[in-house]
């Protein structure tokens, strides 16, 4: 298999280690820092090169058979558009604002099978929604807590980026969806916190983000919700800097220059957020699905906790976001998914052999997903 990796930050370093033993892997990122880094301890070929100016991806990609995109979430429609133009399949985790499905006619017309979101969550959450739909009668409810965090807590933050600082700002900012009686509900993001103790970690706070993403239109079930988990706290402190105008995209005049105020926080934020070398982190993440089945109700909950790795020197965002996406990397390059166009994760769930699948990879990473059914009163 010749596969391309688009990225070498700390998702990107994982699946690349994860591929090179049974795959010949190129991957590409501006930063020459981290490519010498990936090289040096992994057998792969590194291509330095700015993605956001090239025009043209074919000359990187022409004779590779998949490419997995873990760009940050601001470049990553283009850069998957750019994919899609080269006639490659492509498996991508970037965290983008624009709607995928705008691409699916494109796909289509490349032959290309492209799945998005393909990361933790969204992705594990969307692949168990897919797959738990086909074992109902009916869905009536869906709901995902996730959060990475930094096992041990530090102020003033008690929060570390465990993946692209930016698109962490990005959930901050965009306003949350979700589903109420069928009806699509907009919220600010850090709104409606609530809290939520989970064995092994403690409590945390879970508040709206705008995680459900495709989940809103590909299911049919009347309350969908995703919110994210951190310590109790840091929500109220982010909407304290976002609604003082701290995450601003429009440029202040300062001095007589033009400075865009989420550029000066990113700068502050991120140096205090940077995870140390050996710093250890942990994925939270929990699915509560209720629906119909046989004329019995049923709730089947999935329970993940997931925490950092120090033989390989692997955060667990990393473990869990970038797994996800190698094990459906290899269900394409298997043939065992292979729908053209646009798919986002449920319509893996969705297939079967893909869900199982997918556990079986996590069981030979020591990722394990804990699943609970039980009948509801009628």
């Amino acid at each position: 298999m010749k596969i391309v990796v688009l990225g070498a930050g700390r998702v990107g370093s994982a699946m690349v280690r994860d591929l090179a033993p049974e795959a010949d892997v190129t991957v590409i990122d501006l930063n020459q820092g981290a490519l010498d880094r990936l090289t040096a301890r992994v057998a792969c070929r590194g291509i330095r090169a700015d993605l956001r100016e090239v025009s043209d991806l074919a000359p990187y990609v022409s004779d590779c058979d998949l490419v997995i995109c873990a760009v940050p979430g601001f470049m990553g429609f283009e850069t998957l558009e750019k994919v899609i133009h080269a006639g490659k399949d492509v498996v991508d985790i970037s965290f983008f604002a624009e709607d995928p499905f705008l691409l699916d006619d494109l796909a289509r017309e490349m032959d290309v099978t492209a799945v998005v979101d393909c990361g933790v969550a969204p992705g594990l959450c969307n692949i168990v929604a897919g797959y738990v739909e086909t074992r109902l009668d009916r869905m009536e409810r869906y709901v995902c807590y996730v959060g990475g965090l930094p096992q041990v807590r530090q102020w003033p933050y008690e929060y570390k980026a465990v993946f692209s600082p930016i698109d962490v700002l990005e959930e901050y900012t965009r306003p949350a969806r979700y589903v109420s009686h069928g009806e699509i509900v907009v919220r600010p993001a850090l709104s409606e916190i609530e809290l939520i103790d989970f064995p092994g970690v403690g409590t945390l706070e879970a508040f709206n983000t705008d995680g459900l993403r495709t989940l809103a239109r590909t299911l049919d079930a009347p309350f969908m919700k995703e919110k994210t988990l951190r310590y109790p706290g840091h929500a109220e402190l982010m909407r304290v800097f976002r609604d003082s105008g701290f995450f601003g995209t429009e440029p202040l005049e300062v001095e007589g220059r033009q400075v865009r105020p989420i550029d000066l926080t990113s700068a502050l934020l991120f140096k205090m957020w940077r995870m140390a070398p050996g710093e250890r982190d942990q994925t939270v993440f929990q699915v509560i699905i209720e629906g119909r089945k046989e004329g019995r109700g049923f709730r089947a909950t999935y329970d993940l906790l997931d925490r950092y790795d120090p033989e390989t020197d692997t955060s667990s965002m990393a473990r869990t976001t970038g797994y996800t996406c190698t094990i459906v990397a290899r269900q394409v390059l298997r043939g065992l998914f292979t729908q053209k166009g646009v798919s986002p994760p449920e319509i893996v769930g969705r297939t079967p052999g893909c869900f199982e699948d997918l556990m079986a990879g996590y069981a030979q990473r020591n990722l394990y997903l804990h699943e609970h059914v039980t009948e509801l009163d009628v």
